[in-house]
């Protein structure tokens, strides 16, 4: 096992490793979105939301029929992308998962509140199903179920593409003397042939010129292949304009709960209800209010993530079934960071996001989604609580 190491690792481009953690952070952001939703439902409920990949799948068609309601349609040859058009997106995106969650939140969970856990389990594997196969029946037939690539952060003809470049390391001095030295070699042997053959049948050279020729072409070959090791030598990061602005806005979006949280009367009222539901009750906090007031904030992070996720490639179809298998990274994830703790959901996110690209830059794109799960099965084994959560038993 140990003789394969070498040769596993051989066939890896490191000069390619920055870049592709870079977009590992980018998809990691859109997973810690809507780990987020997880984790402060589960805060304050002691709730799994198994619905919230839904919720992310119903912020997908938001921003879907918002970039038709634009004009962002094939027919429509004409628009290119725009900041206003993403974030035209981004906030009814974010609006209509926040009115969604506090409607699932009002008509499912809070008749179960006083039931057994189990009873809201089933009601939200329920909510799910119903919003996976309900939903059909509002599907346009004949429209395309992606968001036009023009509307896309990377779309090549939109301002938005234009890579900014984020130069890590420059290219090694000694390799680009060298490339500089093979360049004065390369002239000097084309001129030389150049004055050789001046006059004479190209097709009879006399070996003397041919030889000279060959060299040329060989001083020429090595000082491209010398320029392109000292090229190769540097290292960069690129990225769309765009995809910059939305992990930004991710960072954002997070900065700001983490301030409401912590630094304001809600902030403060969502950490006493779920430190103690009924004690909060006592003091006096509209514990129904709070909890309504979770899942508009947790439904609209993930709105921000579909409407990302939706954009992040070119084409990206969307299905009545777009959410299932990122609200299962995400749950992954805020489980990895620890379930009821923020930071722990963003870092979860982030990691997930990293080790799924890390998978495909290895070249096993095959196995990607796997790597949720297989963190999920060595999170349960040896730290149940996560990274930064707590592994204390409750009795339930």
């Amino acid at each position: 096992m140990l003789d394969l190491a070498p040769h596993l690792v051989a066939g890896l481009d490191f000069s390619t490793l920055p870049q592709q953690l870079v977009t590992g952070l980018l998809i990691g952001a859109i997973y810690a979105l809507v780990a987020l939703g997880y984790t402060m439902v589960y805060g304050v409920l002691k709730l799994i939301n198994f619905a919230h990949g839904e919720v992310f799948m119903l912020g997908a068609y938001v921003s879907l029929f918002i970039s038709w309601a634009l004009g962002y349609t094939p027919a429509n040859t004409l628009q290119n992308g725009s900041w206003g058009a993403l974030a035209l997106m981004l906030f009814g995106s974010m609006v209509a998962c926040g009115l969604i969650g506090a409607l699932i939140e009002r008509l499912a969970y809070r008749p179960m509140r006083s039931q057994p856990r189990i009873s809201s389990l089933i009601t939200a594997i329920g909510v799910s199903l119903l919003l996976q196969y309900g939903g059909q029946i509002f599907l346009l037939e004949g429209k395309p179920q992606n968001v036009d690539p023009k509307v896309s952060p990377v779309y090549s003809g939109s301002p938005l593409a234009d890579n900014v470049t984020l130069h890590l390391r420059p290219a090694s001095k000694d390799l680009l003397a060298s490339a500089e030295a093979l360049k004065e070699k390369a002239e000097s042997t084309k001129a030389a042939f150049a004055s050789a053959s001046a006059g004479k049948d190209p097709f009879n050279l006399p070996d003397d010129v041919k030889q000279l020729r060959t060299e040329s072409q060989d001083a020429e070959r090595a000082y491209n292949d010398a320029v392109g090791v000292a090229e190769n030598s540097a290292v960069s990061v690129h990225m769309p304009k765009g995809q910059l602005i939305m992990l930004g806005t991710t960072l954002v979006l997070m900065a700001l709960l983490t301030y409401l949280v912590l630094f304001t009367k809600q902030g403060r009222a969502m950490r006493a209800v779920s430190h103690d539901f009924d004690a909060a009750s006592l003091m006096g906090i509209s514990v129904n209010s709070i909890v309504t007031f979770t899942f508009v904030l947790g439904s609209a992070l993930a709105g921000a993530g579909a409407m990302m996720a939706s954009t992040f490639q070119s084409g990206t179809n969307i299905t009545t079934f777009f959410g299932v298998l990122p609200g299962l990274k995400a749950f992954v994830a805020a489980v990895f960071g620890g379930i009821g703790n923020i930071p722990g959901a963003v870092l979860g996110g982030l990691l997930m996001g990293i080790a799924e690209n890390l998978v495909v830059w290895a070249g096993y794109p095959g196995y990607s989604n796997a790597v949720a799960f297989v963190i999920l099965i060595v999170v349960l084994l040896f730290r149940p609580g996560g990274l930064l959560g707590s592994s204390k038993v409750e009795k339930v």
